[in-house]
């Protein structure tokens, strides 16, 4: 008997239709590519309706105005692409819900399908989400080989979906019916960006951006017909009374070619005069105007002007940058729930059945770390509290995955003794370890006699000086907590019995090697 499988929402999953193209395109109905212009002649009083029109159910308007300005207006096309690539730029990571065999292997499953590389190229289409609100790409899963994986992960126009008229936050598709229908569950990756709190189709940086774009666009139309009108000194041609109209038309074509071809030729009864205007403090408002337009945008789409208008504010682009990370760090966190919630969990279900906990995506910037003192202090804890760490934790924090089966591997390897083997009806494995257990332990040399003689029971000696860390880690409740109260502890340690203890046995070791 087959077990029903479920979605995030408690929807249960159709495998049927996980290998169907559920939301393409189609020549007639709703669904086609044949998009309106409404940037074209936009007025306040359009744009407040389209807006309006968005809030109460139908957003068609708006998706086709925000997909207008990010073609038409540069900067802010930028400054979009710049927050999608820095987030889409990120490394995507994979951590186990715990060190169980079946939660480790479920994370390697995610891990190989990060590979395939079909995520990398769907991303930027994910994070559309950004500018318009929400995005929705669908999966085409594979299932070839008795496994299921996305092959591919296409974008779908969000002019194909609408929300909810009741709650305003569930996507639904639109149907060739015009009627919506729900989303197929495990078949949809949907983001939606949250900027602000409210309705998701209000949180789209599109939005608030469209202000801007369009009064932009009223400064840079008077500019250009500023440009257009004093750009070229007036021309004004002059003829005697006796010129005939003949005459006439071929001063005024004189006139207005020179504005196109730069030449002319006139009589010499006739004369052209050609008067400069000073108009640099008309051609000023129109600049500045554009600039400070350009600079709103840059605070809403990277939250400051520093790294787009560098020149304007030299020594503060690092401040600047710091409010960046800021922003990528909480859309890297939204892209990684939704991708946690909407392609593990299905491809985790899909492939090794429903569970209660499942992989994490992790996306973060790689901060420049020293991972080898990182490995040292673990291995330091480690050898005076075994039970210090997570072997998962150690896996995730160096990007290795559980090594498969009977694979050659590295690293020591716990003794197997035949107690343990005959549990499990095997016999003993023949590690490094086991092979030298199993010789006779060499003679004590000198020095070893030495060292029991002098030091005895040697316990006490190293306690102070391994307690405080002891006593820290029992006091910490994460890996981030022990390593910050790490340089406090090693205060506390007290090394002088051990070094007074060390220091009268060499001192009794000289004076016998001298009396030898």
């Amino acid at each position: 008997m087959v077990k029903t499988l479920y979605d995030a929402d408690g929807n249960p999953v159709d495998k049927t239709r996980l290998v169907e193209e559920v939301a393409a395109p189609t020549v007639t109905g709703v669904r086609q590519i044949l998009s309106g212009h409404p940037a074209q002649n936009l007025t306040p009083q359009r744009l407040t309706a389209l807006l309006l029109a968005a809030e109460q159910g139908d957003a068609l308007a708006y998706l086709e105005l925000a997909e207008e300005m990010e073609e038409k207006d540069l900067h802010y096309r930028s400054v979009l692409s710049t927050r999608k690539l820095q987030v889409a730029g990120l490394p995507v990571k994979v951590e186990a819900a715990t060190d169980d065999a079946e939660d480790v292997k479920a994370a390697d499953l995610v891990r190989d399908f990060l590979n395939t590389g079909v995520l990398a190229e769907a991303v930027q289409d994910i994070l559309d989400a950004v500018g318009k609100g929400y995005s929705v790409c669908e999966i085409m899963w594979d299932t070839e080989g008795k496994s299921w994986f996305p092959s591919s992960i296409l974008w779908r126009d969000p002019r194909w979906f609408e929300f909810d008229r009741l709650d305003g936050v569930t996507l639904r598709l639109k149907g060739e019916n015009g009627l919506p229908e729900p989303l197929a569950p495990a078949k949809f990756i949907t983001h939606v960006h949250k900027s602000k709190s409210g309705l998701p189709v209000r949180g789209g940086l599109a939005r608030p951006v469209a202000w801007y774009y369009l009064f932009k666009n009223f400064g840079i139309k008077s500019w250009v017909q500023f440009a257009q009108v004093f750009g070229f000194p007036l021309r004004v041609g002059r003829y005697g009374s006796e010129a005939t109209q003949d005459e006439k038309d071929v001063l005024l074509r004189a006139v207005r070619s020179i504005a196109q071809d730069a030449a002319a030729i006139i009589p010499d009864s006739m004369k052209i005069e050609f008067v400069n205007t000073n108009s640099t403090g008309n051609v000023q408002i129109f600049k500045g105007l554009t600039e400070y337009f350009d600079k709103q945008i840059s605070k809403a789409v990277l939250g400051q002007t520093g790294t787009t208008d560098v020149g304007q504010h030299v020594g503060t682009a690092n401040a600047h940058e710091r409010v960046r990370e800021d922003i990528e760090e909480s859309d890297a966190a939204q892209l990684a729930a939704t991708l946690s919630r909407d392609l593990v969990r299905p491809l985790v279900d899909l492939n090794l059945g429903p569970r209660k906990r499942y992989p994490i995506i992790r996306i973060v910037r790689e901060k420049e770390e020293d991972v080898s003192a990182w490995i040292d202090n673990v291995v330091k804890v480690a050898a005076v509290a075994p039970d210090f760490a997570e072997l998962s934790v150690v896996r995730d924090k160096l990007g290795i995955p559980q090594p498969a089966q009977g694979a050659a591997t590295i690293g020591a390897s716990p003794v197997k003794t035949e107690e343990d083997a005959s549990d499990k009806g095997a016999p003993p494995a023949k590690t490094a370890q086991s092979v030298q257990a199993a010789q006779p332990a060499p003679e004590p040399d000198a020095i070893d006699l030495a060292v029991r003689e002098e030091l005895g029971d040697w316990r006490p000696l190293v306690s102070p000086l391994v307690d405080p860390i002891l006593e820290l880690a029992d006091r910490c409740s994460s890996y981030d907590e022990f390593f910050a109260g790490l340089p406090d502890a090693l205060k506390k340690q007290n090394p002088e019995p051990l070094a007074r203890a060390a220091s009268f046995a060499m001192f009794n070791q000289r004076v016998r090697g001298s009396n030898g």
